[in-house]
This record gives C-alpha cells, structure tokens and sequence, in this order.
C-alpha cells in the first residue's frame, strides 16, 4: 500500500468532519466580445482562450492576508467574477469513503466580502472529477457540461427571498456523444460557438442556433485537459497527439495538422492521465503564432509548435532540477514560458486514471522559466518553490501567485504541514512574499486553480475551504 493510498481516506474524513463541525514582454491574446465571454482575466480557467494562465490584474503580492474564508462543501476547481462582481465556482462535493469518490458537481455563489456561500445548484455528474472545466459567459452565467449530455447556462439573481442560482438554458448534446461518454472541456470560439472535447475523443461545436457538430478522434485517445482558442481553431491535446483544428460556418471541426508526442511507458506520479497534463497554450508571435505542451516522456520535453503548420520552432528538457513531470498548463507572457513541476503530487487515488510509474515518489515541486526566440530555447531560471495549485502569472505586477508548501521534509506526509501563499518574481524565479493562510489536510491545494480580481484578491479554494487573500490595507 502506498502513503497515498494510506493518507486520502484520512484526509477526506477530517475535511467531512470540519465541514460538518464548522457547517514587460506583450500582452496575452485578449478576449474578443463575439466570443460571448464574461469580463476578461477572470471569466476562464486558464485565464484568457489562449490559457496563458496570466492575468492584467495585481495580485496580493507583499504584505498578503487571508481576509476571509468558508466552506462550501467541496474542492471548488475553478472560480469565475463576473461583471456583477459576483464570485462562482465549479465545486465538487466528496461522497464515501470507502472507495472515496466526487459526487456531482455544485455551482456555487459566494459572497464577494466574506466569501460565505450564497446560494448553489447540483449539477448531474459528467466528466473530469465530475466536471471542472467551464467559463462564464458574457451573462454572467457559468457555462458548464453536466453528464446527462447538455450543455448549461447557470445564472445568479437576487429575489426576495435571497439569492439563487439556476440552469437558465440547456443545449441537448448527446446525439454527438456515444454512451459512457462525457464532456471533459469546452470554450467559446471568436464566432459565437461553444466548442466542446469529451474523454474518449469526440470533438465538436454548437452553433448560436444550437446545431450540433462533431468529429471523432482516433479511436483509444482520450482527452484530460481544457481547449485553448484562436480566431483560426482550436489546439486540442490527447493522451497520444497535439491537434489544430478548425471549423468552417455550418461544417464539423477538421483536423489542420496532427503531431504525436512522446507520452512516456505509463502515467507518472502527480499526473491524471497517461500522457501529457498540460492543456495547450497558444503564445509567441501575434499572441497565438506558436502553441507549447511538455510531454511525458522519462525526462519531459517542452514543445513549442507554429499553430498554423505544426512545425517545429524549438524543444528542449522542460526541468533540470525540478521533478520530472507536470500535469499543469505552462504560463505564458510575451515570449516566455513559466512551467510548475507536480511530478509526486498526490493526487486523490479516485481522480487518476491508471497505475503510476513508479507508484509513488516525494513531491519536489520546483518551477522553470523558458524564453523562446529564433535562436530555439533558453532557461532563464529554475526554482524550488513547491507550488500546489495552478499558479496564475500577473503582468501588471510581474509575479506569480499560488499556494504551496514549505521545503520537502523526508518522511512527512504532502497533506499535513502549513499551506502558504507564495509569490515569486517572474524575472529572477525569487520568493518575494511567503504567508501563512491554511493548514493541511482542510487547506490541501490539491492543485485547483484561482483567480485575481481588479482589486488585487485572489479567490482560492483548497480541498475544504475557500480563500480570499487580498493585497495590504
């Protein structure tokens, strides 16, 4: 038995019980108004269509506090402020033990100074972790996939009797999805259209008139990550290939060009899938001209393809020091690239698919900068920092926000020990800010995604709470 299989069902029933108890370079590709999207920076996971996982906004920074805090329930995946400046999250709710399991997932209001949950709506239970990828739309509504085969529209509103949150338009879907099947991303396109991938390879979009179109992948390649968008497709990452695809006005996706990758002998340690984790990231010239993945291979390689013909511009061994593997998205500004390693991450044993090669190893964490230029790749730094969530990457104040953990100590388990807010310089890899905002197993990081708002305060949700850090009075 490993110390994963051992810690989880502990984990999971303290968080139960406390829930129970406590009741420079250019800037990122923006987002277009025909996309139906909500307000820019904070209306997608991976932060803009390209999923630079970058932001216009300041964060926290130095002198960061933990304002507020709550529990609602599950480990919110994605969190979403609209124009209304109201925070939504995608949050799924933990059931049993015994085998441990996600329940379906719940859209969540929280209110915006005490982070106290306001209203929510369960949702049916569909893909990833009972689905996590979704966006918010240009209604402030989350737009999400739920595992009856349709495609919502969640709004918000306050009535007399208090706030609620409901499906205020559902898109019928399952036509082009087979049985057993479910929707594990999608995003608006600058045409209006939702595009959407499911697990084992079904690619498709919905049209402003609901039609319905798809394509499927080769058969045995599956899908575990979001879509990046461009004004000209789509880059779709398996667990075998890189795709660009592209859809014409009234026709069914196409693939543009396809390029397998080294996907390694199995699933590493701190990776959902076996294959590559990242979800693609469109960047460089234009601010879409190249698309960059890290493979799985034993001593991961960056990618850097052109998204027009899939050539390639420059690859290189994506760590040197760091663990070898990630399953996050690289960071993306002007025309560098911030990788977070999670290779020994432990997951929950019920969010992976398959066995690990090896079947656990300690999480050394540590994260690299990559510039990219005509002369190929270059590492400009490689750091220590044992970053837990998906970092988000500020242009505005030139740092990088995330939680993590303090250095490895041998012996001691990832889901006990203080959990820190961490900003680190993007020019020099340097830890500028460390505070101490949780402790784990409730404030596990388990690698969730937040997101900084106009006023500098990052939103983000651990295994048990969610968090509000905000700048210094």
């Amino acid at each position: 038995m490993t110390r994963t299989k051992r810690v989880w069902p502990a984990v999971i029933a303290g968080v139960v019980a406390v829930a129970v108890a406590l009741a420079h370079p250019a800037a990122a590709q923006p987002n277009s108004p025909s996309s139906g999207l909500g307000p820019p920076d904070t209306s997608l996971m991976h932060g803009d269509l390209a999923s630079t996982d970058s932001t216009s906004h300041r964060g926290p920074g130095r002198g960061a506090r933990p304002a507020a805090s709550s529990v609602p329930g599950g480990a919110c995946a994605a969190t979403f402020v609209g124009r209304d400046g109201m925070p939504v999250a995608l949050c799924t709710q933990f059931v049993g033990i015994s085998p441990p399991a996600f329940a379906a997932p719940t859209v969540v209001l929280f209110d915006p100074r005490t982070a106290q949950p306001l209203a929510s709506t369960q949702l049916t239970k569909g893909g990833l972790l009972g689905g996590v990828y979704g966006y918010l739309d240009d209604r402030d509504r989350v737009v999400v996939a739920d595992g009856s085969g349709s495609i919502l529209r969640v709004a918000h509103e306050r009535t007399a009797q208090g706030w609620r949150v409901f499906v205020d338009e559902r898109i019928d879907v399952r036509r082009a999805i087979p049985v057993g099947d479910a929707i594990t991303g999608l995003a608006p396109d600058f045409d209006g259209r939702v595009w959407f991938a499911t697990t084992h390879g079904v690619v498709g979009t919905v049209d402003r008139h609901r039609a319905v179109r798809s394509t499927r992948l080769p058969a045995g390649e599956e899908l575990g990550n979001g879509l990046s968008i461009r004004r000209a497709g789509a880059s779709i990452l398996t667990t075998h290939a890189l795709y660009e695809m592209h859809a014409d006005p009234g026709e069914a996706p196409r693939v543009v060009w396809r390029r397998a990758y080294d996907r390694g002998p199995a699933r590493k340690p701190g990776q959902l899938t076996w294959g590559s984790g990242t979800t693609p990231t469109y960047f460089g010239p234009g601010g879409d001209g190249w698309v960059a993945i890290v493979d799985n291979a034993r001593a991961p390689e960056l990618r850097v393809l052109r998204s027009d013909d899939g050539s390639e511009v420059c690859r290189m061994q994506a760590f040197s020091t760091s663990g070898p593997g990630t399953e996050n998205s690289p960071m993306a500004w002007g025309n560098s690239l911030v990788i977070p390693s999670t290779y020994g991450y432990q997951y929950p044993p019920f969010a992976v698919r398959g066995a690990s090669v090896p079947a656990d190893a300690p999480f050394v964490g540590g994260a690299t900068r990559i510039d990219v230029d005509a002369e190929g790749c270059r590492r400009v730094w490689e750091n220590a920092d044992r970053l837990a969530t998906l970092p988000k990457l500020s242009r505005a104040d030139g740092l990088i926000h995330a939680l993590g953990y303090g250095p490895l100590i041998p012996g001691l388990p990832q889901q006990v020990g203080p959990i820190d807010y961490v900003a680190t310089d993007f020019d020099t890899g340097r830890r500028i800010e460390t505070r101490r905002v949780g402790a784990a197993p409730v404030d596990e990081p388990l690698e969730l995604t937040g997101t900084i708002t106009a006023d500098g305060s990052l939103w983000q949700a651990t295994l048990g709470r969610m968090l509000k850090i905000t700048p210094p009075r």
